[in-house]
């Protein structure tokens, strides 16, 4: 059996003292970095004044769910319940009903998402064979006052409107 002791430590080390001033170091070495980058090469730090400006997201940004519409105004979904089976926060539920179109066999009768609960992965959007659900409207943030408000029902869903900027053929 080997028997390990712990090595002993001298006064330096149990003071900390050389831990703390290399800490110092490199957080003086990161602000004289970016006082010389300012003052010296007038170079501009970016920021960004938030409610006033709105921020740039990019082209490719997922944001908040909005459901497409056909020529006739009726959602494109079909209700065949494959966004919902690849969810994996299982934050969309569709209620599915008979369609009075002989063309299409089923449509949606309650399409709803939990926006507290989704975790913005797409899932959703790739797995839609119609492409009637898309993540691409210009609201990047989303505020309310109440839990309630975050649960969007397929009414809700339908008034988003697309971002200008994205392609239509885009996901």
């Amino acid at each position: 059996m080997i028997i390990i002791r712990p090595r002993k430590y001298d006064v330096w080390e149990r003071l900390y003292l050389p831990e703390v001033v290399r800490g110092l170091t490199v957080t003086m070495g990161h602000f004289l970095r970016n006082i010389w980058g300012t003052v010296v090469h007038r170079q501009r730090i970016e920021t960004c004044e938030y409610p006033e400006e709105p921020i740039a997201v990019p082209a490719r940004a997922r944001n908040v769910h909005r459901l497409v519409r056909r020529e006739d105004g009726t959602p494109r979904c079909v209700a065949c319940l494959m966004c919902e089976t690849i969810c994996p926060a299982k934050c969309i539920s569709i209620v599915a009903e008979e369609s009075p179109d002989p063309v299409i066999e089923k449509r949606c009768k309650a399409f709803v998402i939990d926006e507290l609960r989704c975790i913005f992965c797409g899932y959703c959007v790739e797995a839609c064979p119609k492409d009637a659900i898309r993540m691409d409207t210009p609201q990047s943030t989303f505020t309310a006052y109440r839990r309630e408000d975050f649960v969007l029902d397929r009414k809700t869903l339908l008034g988003h409107e697309r971002r200008t900027d994205v392609e239509e053929g885009e996901p």
